[in-house]
């Protein structure tokens, strides 16, 4: 079984694949404090509670935006599972040739997503993943990243709306049925998401001018499901996009 590890600044996504089906995810927060023995721990109860064993995991891939935690999750693959982890980044094929001023500054998520999108969709593809940050990635059909746009992500733009703003109550992230808000609560929802979706939608045209072919749009990351339906450019909406690029990834890098 293939373990896919993709740590993001908030949250840290896993994927245990038998072969190419992914059998089972989890979201754990990203801690930079926990210790190897705490996320071995970790790993051995979630494991367990889905009836899995760590021997039956033969190899291991982490994409991280998070160095401190790379170091640490290297050790665990090697205390707990017996495994030298592959860990995304240089001297690791993708397949992707990065066609921006200075490849070194593009993240390994941002790679992994654009490895996904090239191998499972044909043609163009534009990547938004909503994660701490939103991101959209413009991906050509000959698996070239061309680069593209960064913005505060849904999390980071709400806290600091209740930080700065002290009479606005913490809402709960969920579209309200109409966008004309008729209480404080309703008005919070609708700003922040259907702000959101404004703003995806124009980024998104703007970079389909910029493309010979109109590309296709896949939305991934935590709130994709969410974003998804009410947005006139997301295609597709595929939440495991980065999990299935690792999967790809260690296939690649795979001993003949």
């Amino acid at each position: 079984m293939i373990l896919a590890i993709d740590v993001g600044n908030t949250h840290t996504v896993l994927g245990l694949y038998q072969e190419d089906e992914l059998v089972v995810d989890w979201r754990i927060a990203t801690d930079r404090a926990k210790t190897v023995d705490e996320y071995g721990i970790l790993l051995i109860n979630l494991f367990e509670k889905n009836d899995f064993n760590l021997t039956e995991v033969k190899e291991i891939i982490i994409s991280s935006v998070v160095p401190p935690v790379i170091n640490c999750l290297e050790e665990v693959a090697v205390k707990y599972f017996g495994v030298e982890a592959l860990i995304v980044g240089p001297g690791v094929k993708t397949g992707i040739n990065i066609k921006i001023e200075n490849p070194k500054e593009v993240g390994a998520d941002r790679v992994v997503n654009a490895v996904a999108a090239s191998r499972l969709y044909d043609g163009p593809t534009v990547i938004v993943d909503f994660g701490t940050a939103t991101t959209f990635c413009a991906v050509s059909a000959a698996g070239e990243y061309l680069g593209g746009a960064i913005a505060p992500g849904i999390g980071i733009s709400t806290e600091a709306l209740f930080d700065y703003a002290a009479k606005l109550p913490r809402v709960e992230l969920d579209l309200p049925s109409q966008v004309i808000g008729k209480n404080t609560h309703d008005s919070l929802q609708s700003g922040i998401l259907y702000g959101v979706i404004g703003q995806v939608d124009g980024v998104v045209k703007r970079m389909k001018e910029e493309f010979v072919e109109n590309p296709i749009v896949i939305a991934t990351g935590g709130f994709a499901e969410l974003i998804s339906p009410r947005s006139e450019e997301i295609d597709i909406s595929n939440p495991f996009l980065t999990l299935e690029g690792l999967r790809l990834i260690v296939k690649m890098n795979r001993d003949d």
